[in-house]
């Protein structure tokens, strides 16, 4: 929504159609559609509106189309006049219907076209063939679910949403700082000492970053230590903070940094990593199968969130085009969510699209069938994902 666009023009444009146009007409009328029928005299003077403008747009007019229609045309409107009815515009589930006034009645009776609904008239509706850009994004009309956070979710929506999609947020998680930040504390005390930090999530170094602060340090108590970093969303928020990432794998996983640091981490190496209860264990048991000095720090956790009733029925009914999954902790709390009985029914109906591997591979373990993963595991990437599995 945007302040001060009226509707009247918004929605045409939306539909590909100008309300004006240098070639065609420089008039606009813009009529409510709903005056009661049975008023003696009426408002409108259908006998100049219906020759003397070359654009006409009816608000909340549909259930009133054929009185339109006969007024228009009974005043000297030529019935070949083309004609577009449009349903829900500006929305994903913008629905267009295009004729003349001489069969627009039959056509909207054919094709079942519901209110509420806009009406225009006029030459301008012609453009519509060339210059529709809305219905051509490439997720238009897709609803779809996005089980990130809801302090997360938000780059997600508007990806989705620039495309075309509509983003139905379902927060399956609950980012929360650990209330014991006791064992930070003392890692606090001893930055000097370490050789490396590795952060695996944006979480971590928002926490990580407040809670220092907190304890009265800053970023020159990191002057000394190697920073290493998963995927460019971790990295773009270190920058922001004044932080120099030194090392990001090309994969983005607890794998790509393993191999990352391999040959680089010696014995006797200290290394911190702040994270989130309950993540994966491979990189501090495999660190510290080289030998290094592994303080792991649980700083946060990933609770599972509640589900509203109408997004659990719009789900569990196929009214979604596909289900996003950002890492196993979205999966996990969707499934404690839905249930088994939910998922096997969604698997049937609802595309599932994973941000990478192991939250793909996590998805499997829980029932579903996983029908795209990113092949960069960033957020731009699992929209690619979207994108290529809804136009294949």
């Amino acid at each position: 929504i945007v302040p001060g666009i009226t509707s009247a023009v918004a929605v045409p444009a939306y539909a590909g159609i100008p309300v004006t146009h240098r070639d065609l007409t420089s008039t606009l009328a813009i009529i409510t559609g709903h005056e009661r029928l049975e008023k003696q005299e009426s408002s409108i003077q259908w006998d100049k509106i219906a020759t003397g403008v070359g654009t006409l747009v009816f608000l909340m007019g549909l259930e009133h189309l054929n009185f339109i229609v006969n007024k228009l045309v009974t005043h000297g409107r030529n019935p070949e006049t083309p004609c577009a009815l449009i349903r829900w515009g500006t929305t994903p589930e913008q629905k267009v219907l295009t004729g003349t006034l001489a069969n627009i009645e039959a056509r909207m009776r054919e094709a079942g076209f519901k209110p509420p609904a806009l009406i225009v008239v006029g030459e301008v509706v012609g453009l519509r063939e060339r210059l529709n850009w809305f219905e051509n994004k490439p997720l238009f009309g897709k609803r779809i679910v996005v089980t990130r956070s809801r302090t997360q979710a938000s780059r997600l929506s508007a990806l989705i949403e620039e495309l075309g999609g509509e983003a139905l947020e379902v927060p399956t998680i609950e980012i929360v700082p650990n209330p014991d930040m006791k064992p930070l504390q003392r890692a606090f005390t001893q930055l000097e000492s370490f050789d490396w930090l590795i952060f695996t999530s944006v979480n971590a170094v928002k926490i990580f970053l407040d809670q220092l602060c907190s304890a009265g340090g800053d970023i020159r108590d990191l002057k000394d230590v190697s920073i290493v970093a998963i995927g460019p969303a971790t990295c773009e928020v270190l920058s922001q903070k004044g932080l120099r990432v030194d090392y990001v794998p090309e994969e983005y996983r607890a794998e790509g940094i393993v191999e990352l640091l391999q040959g680089r981490v010696q014995t006797g190496d200290r290394v911190l990593i702040p994270r989130a209860r309950g993540a994966r264990n491979v990189i501090p048991a495999i660190l510290g199968d080289w030998g290094a000095d592994v303080t792991e720090v649980h700083i946060y956790e990933a609770r599972p969130a509640s589900i509203r009733p109408e997004h659990r029925d719009m789900i569990t009914a196929g009214r979604v085009d596909a289900i996003t999954f950002t890492s196993s902790s979205t999966v996990n709390n969707f499934v404690k969510m839905i249930g088994e009985d939910g998922v096997r029914n969604i698997d049937r109906i609802t595309k599932v699209a994973c941000i990478g591997p192991i939250t793909a591979e996590t998805a499997r373990r829980q029932g579903f069938t996983v029908d795209a993963v990113a092949s960069e595991y960033t957020i731009p990437g699992l929209v690619d994902a979207l994108v290529k599995m809804f136009n294949e």
